[in-house]
């Protein structure tokens, strides 16, 4: 693949603009979030809000983009294909358990799926990973233990429920995907021969971060918002409802980006809803969302982020639900 002209000009390590734009705006927009002058009861009600649910889920997303980084640096791709089962069904399974040893954060789990494909694992498998790594790594099951103490059920919940997402979507791509929907990923991800693995941890935890803690700060402020300006009346309407509840705070997941290693506080901030409605916000949140479909398009093309999408967003509630029933 011929690189662009940008690309050629930008020296080996540089940061990207856009990552770079992208941590600008969230200390500027952390730097508007202290300033002292604005004193009104219902801005210091959001900044209040806002800060809390950025400082709590703060060190999840840097222990979590470090993790991500140093697999994608130091463990070789051979790796996930050696050990996966031969059989396709089997592989499904296998690939989305990994994801509880082998982290990623969202942004890294779409172009490590990508590269997965390009070595030879089936794209069940890899789609298995590319749901379940962000939706129940370690550094996700911690955080939400610390979001809902004393409460081991719901970290259990979270765990069934999107591991049984992640499976059910694998076997659904064997049983009716179709390749014409997918377009295979050119995008490198791992070691590259004659580079130094510290700069491509480096780097990669750098654009990780960077890209996550923008998208984790506006989440931050689109909660504490839903939480201040949102009158209780139409809280009353969603909650009141089991269906309405879990479908609303499922679009709100997807809508709000909101990266996995903080979702949980956020999901424990909406303290109006239902412990299964908040479970879908954790469930929906890590497998679909805004940036996740667009990561999608551009990584396996347009055909294939909007089917499979759409099917994941219906398979997570589904899932959600049963899950909700059993242990909530």
């Amino acid at each position: 693949m011929t690189p662009t002209a940008s690309a050629r000009e930008r020296p080996r390590g540089a940061t990207p603009p856009s990552v770079l734009l992208t941590g600008g705006v969230s200390l500027l927009l952390i730097a508007l979030l202290a300033l002292p002058v604005l004193t009104h009861p219902g801005f210091r009600a959001w900044q209040t809000v806002c800060v809390a649910l950025t400082v709590q889920a703060l060190p999840f997303l840097l222990l979590g983009t470090l993790v991500s980084g140093a697999v994608n640096a130091f463990v070789p791709a051979h790796v996930f294909s050696r050990l996966l089962p031969r059989n396709p069904a089997l592989a499904v399974p296998v690939a989305g358990a990994a994801g509880v040893v082998l982290p990623g954060c969202e942004c890294a789990s779409v172009p490590v799926a990508g590269s997965l494909i390009r070595r030879g694992v089936t794209p069940a498998a890899a789609f298995a990973f590319l749901l379940s790594a962000p939706a129940v790594n370690p550094v996700v099951l911690v955080s939400t233990a610390v979001a809902f103490p004393g409460q081991p059920q719901m970290v259990a919940a979270r765990l069934v429920a999107s591991l049984a997402t992640a499976a059910a979507m694998g076997w659904l791509w064997l049983k009716w995907g179709r390749a014409e929907w997918l377009r295979m990923p050119a995008r490198h991800t791992g070691h590259r021969a004659g580079h130094s693995r510290l700069e491509e941890f480096r780097t990669g935890f750098q654009h990780d971060f960077l890209h996550a803690g923008g998208f984790l700060v506006v989440g931050a402020m689109a909660a504490a918002t839903f939480n201040v300006l949102v009158p209780r009346s139409v809280l009353e309407l969603f909650a009141g409802s089991p269906w309405l509840s879990v479908l609303f705070l499922a679009a709100l997941a997807v809508v709000l980006a909101v990266c996995s290693e903080a979702d949980a506080f956020v999901a424990a901030s909406l303290t109006g809803f239902s412990p299964t409605a908040r479970l879908a916000f954790m469930v929906v949140g890590p497998m679909v969302d805004l940036k996740l479909i667009a990561l999608q398009a551009g990584t396996f093309g347009r055909a294939f982020a909007v089917r499979f999408s759409a099917a994941t967003a219906v398979v997570a509630v589904v899932c959600t639900c049963l899950t909700g029933w059993w242990l909530l």
